[in-house]
């Protein structure tokens, strides 16, 4: 217990799924938690149930996509506890399925916007805020999800994979940045295998991430043989590596990519 106690963190897309987990994660060692999310209904509920375990949390409404109200998650953190530690830039959408000739511009944009200018944005505001906790000796940390999809590449997917690919490279140069500029804000991206949550299980319900004459149930199994350890992974599995990177412990840690995968990108 403790790990992160007294911190501040914001988590983006903290409705369900990894993010979810994460802000739990974060809230039940010590940090105060601003869970942000479209989903104000089941993003309430997550803070809900943070809250009846004793954990400290609040809900924003959040469109990542937009400067200004990352600016305005920024400054409830610093109005309502005083400052900024940690951001954990979670929220992403599911790839858009189809091969690239047949890609139309707009669902490139839709997805390129979610999946990495809001990370982007989770950075730029981050480090702004976060810099004026560690100038009074406190450290910070921001961990952006990638996926190991940013990694390597898969068909029909082009959009998604050159998103987390660009969520890697970015979290290595904010890394780079920070550490020059002597901020002691660290920052990392997670790169998870397929983890058994809604996003997953809706791009296969929806074909997103289907085969040719594959169905939902066969392309679970399919997945599932991907991961030499032989399952798919679970949310907190990867929240407690967010939590690992947020915390202290892992103070001599920035610029890397923490692969998350069941053994997926070892073959």
């Amino acid at each position: 217990m403790g790990r992160v106690q007294g911190k501040v963190a914001i988590v983006t897309g903290a409705a369900k799924g990894i993010g979810a987990a994460s802000a739990k994660a974060l809230a039940r060692e010590g940090a105060k938690v601003i869970c942000s999310d479209m989903d104000e209904t089941v993003g309430e509920a997550t803070v809900a149930e943070i809250q009846r375990t004793g954990g400290e949390a609040i809900f924003v409404a959040h469109d990542v996509t937009d400067e200004a109200q990352w600016a305005n998650v920024a400054k409830v953190a610093e109005d309502r506890f005083g400052g900024l530690n940690i951001v954990v830039n979670n929220a992403g959408i599911a790839p858009t399925g189809g091969p690239i000739e047949d890609l139309e511009l707009n669902d490139w944009r839709k997805l390129i916007a979610v999946d990495l200018d809001s990370v982007f944005l989770g950075c730029k505001y981050g480090i702004k805020t976060i810099k004026k906790s560690t100038a009074k000796g406190e450290k910070g940390s921001i961990i952006n999800i990638s996926s190991i999809m940013g990694l390597i590449g898969w068909t029909n997917t082009a959009a998604y994979n050159a998103a987390k690919g660009g969520v890697r490279i970015l979290s290595k140069c904010a890394a780079l940045e920070c550490a020059e500029a002597g901020y002691d804000i660290r920052v990392n991206s997670v790169h998870p295998g397929y983890i058994d949550t809604p996003l997953v299980r809706n791009a296969v319900a929806q074909g997103m991430a289907t085969q040719d004459g594959v169905g939902p149930n066969e392309m679970i199994q399919m997945l599932v043989s991907l991961h030499p350890i032989g399952r798919l992974g679970v949310a907190d599995e990867i929240a407690n590596m967010v939590l690992f990177l947020a915390s202290d412990e892992s103070s001599f840690v920035t610029g890397a990519e923490m692969v998350v995968d069941g053994g997926y990108t070892a073959r």
